[in-house]
């Protein structure tokens, strides 16, 4: 039979019988150009997506942080403003051609931060100086010693101060400081020494080099701190505080989900768990992100409460101790994710002295995070916390003592209450496995106690050396710290009536 053929909505379908009418195929058939058209029809509308998805995450980037907006206008503006010196005549006459230095300048050394840009700025002025000052002497040297001697003049002498500056780079306390310093140094002598070999207006050549950079240096400097300032010190003391306020919940969420983690609970309350026991990742990222903060912090002037010489290293004293504290707590978070199941017998004796102590310690971070917060010498509200966290321990080391008892009751006749819990238990056999996972738990909350009285320290001292003021809003301190106490007492007794029903 000859095949049919049926057109339908532009598409050509041949259809074809076989001769004994046993089996049918439909195929279509479609042009070349029809599937280049489809080709490019997908390519576009993938191309098109990725546009929408870029221009999606970058509005919610400045939606997220309208600071970064603010930076890239401030650099437009800086560079529209240096961009004058092309276009005014008196003024590109009066440096030259060098004019592109400038605009150079503003690329390299403006930084989202008052602080990082006036460090990058002073380096790139102290070191172009000091280059192109020796840069002349040498210059000069070699020009007396005759026309083969100073290749070897100028040679010699760029081997022997890069390497003299690589060197200083190396040097810890010059790196923190002055690194850009010794790098521009570098870059700016081997420039003009090898090129004062050929060029006879050597002098000339540097000092509109100089000139221009700090034109650059100072049109940045006006810019950033003039227009939507950033600081770095305040960056950093907001940093301490945020992380302060992670720890605390990290360390509730972390030991209320060890001892929830059996109960019931909803999917919501689950998830906000969870997201409180990121938090101490937080404070054990942000070392790096706080040295450079307490750097930049040291070249800004005076600002809303920070001084000029404001104690920028003693916050890098109290991240370390934080990050002390969030290392046991990472410890914790190991021991929710063990394998080994903890005896209920066990952990219903230690449940209470666990939670009081977690729930003691975050108040006092929570308070120490408020006092860096208002820069207010602390209250007595911070040492009667210190105190219930002490008795909080103490409490809890006298349940592990209790422990031998617990498993073997008959070992101390007469006592009713250690006979009554042991009565009340499943079983009377508990595994050594069963009780590592919550002792070990214990044990943990016992040294994070012991590391947070060194961060009550290392606070105190910032107290004294910044001369945090007087806090005479005692009544309103006290009582947020009293609602601060009576929401732990009521979340440890709903995790004890937890521990009850499991």
């Amino acid at each position: 039979m000859a095949p049919r053929k049926e057109v339908f909505e532009g598409v050509e379908w041949r259809i074809r019988v076989a001769a004994d009418g046993s089996s049918e195929a439909l195929v279509p058939a479609t042009g070349l150009a029809r599937k280049a058209w489809l080709g490019l029809k997908g390519l576009i509308s993938g191309f098109a997506l990725k546009v929408r998805m870029f221009v999606k995450k970058a509005w919610d980037v400045g939606t997220n942080d309208p600071r970064k907006v603010i930076h890239c206008i401030k650099v437009g503006l800086a560079l529209a403003i240096v961009s004058v010196f092309y276009f005014m005549r008196p003024l590109y006459d009066g440096v030259g051609g060098n004019a592109m230095w400038a605009v150079m300048t503003v690329v390299v050394v403006f930084e989202p931060t008052v602080g990082a840009t006036l460090y990058k700025c002073f380096n790139r002025v102290l070191g172009t100086f000091l280059a192109g000052f020796l840069a002349v002497g040498v210059h000069w040297v070699a020009s007396q010693s005759g026309e083969r001697v100073e290749p070897f003049v100028v040679g010699a002498s760029v081997f022997l101060l890069a390497s003299a500056a690589t060197f200083s780079r190396l040097i810890p306390s010059v790196k923190s400081r002055f690194d850009y310093g010794a790098l521009i140094f570098m870059l700016t002598f081997s420039f003009v020494a090898v090129s004062g070999y050929r060029v006879d207006k050597l002098f000339e050549l540097a000092h509109h080099r100089i000139s221009t950079i700090i034109i650059g240096s100072s049109l940045c400097i006006l810019v950033i701190m003039l227009v939507c300032p950033i600081w770095s010190g305040q960056e950093l003391h907001s940093l301490i505080v945020r992380n302060m306020d992670k720890l605390a919940d990290s360390l509730d969420g972390c030991v209320t989900q060890y001892f929830y983690q059996s109960g019931e609970g909803t999917n919501s309350k689950e998830e906000a768990t969870d997201n409180k026991l990121q938090g101490y990742k937080c404070v054990l990222s942000s070392k790096a992100s706080e040295e450079s903060m307490a750097n930049f912090g040291s070249w800004e002037p005076s600002h809303g409460q920070f001084n000029f010489r404001h104690p920028w290293k003693q916050y890098l004293k109290i991240g370390a101790s934080m990050r002390s504290c969030a290392y046991c707590i990472e410890a914790l978070n190991s021991c929710i994710k063990s394998e080994n199941q903890a005896a209920k017998l066990i952990k219903q004796h230690l449940g209470s002295g666990c939670l009081k102590v977690s729930s003691s310690s975050s108040n006092v971070i929570r308070e120490l995070a408020e006092t860096v917060k208002t820069m207010k010498k602390k209250s007595s509200t911070t040492d009667l916390l210190a105190e219930e966290m002490k008795s909080a321990v103490q409490g809890l080391q006298n349940d592990l003592k209790t422990i031998p008892h617990l498993l073997n009751p008959s070992a101390i006749p007469g006592n009713k209450t250690l006979e009554t819990a042991c009565s009340e238990a499943t079983t009377p056999t508990v595994t050594l496995m069963e009780l590592v996972p919550v002792v070990t738990l214990a044990s943990i909350l016992i040294e994070i106690s012991g590391r947070i009285e060194a961060l009550v320290d290392a606070v105190e001292e910032l107290a004294k050396l910044a001369d945090f003021g007087i806090n005479d809003d005692k009544s309103k301190h006290s009582k947020m710290t009293d609602k601060t106490v009576s929401d732990a007492k009521k979340q440890t007794e709903g995790t004890m009536k937890a521990l009850q029903r499991v």
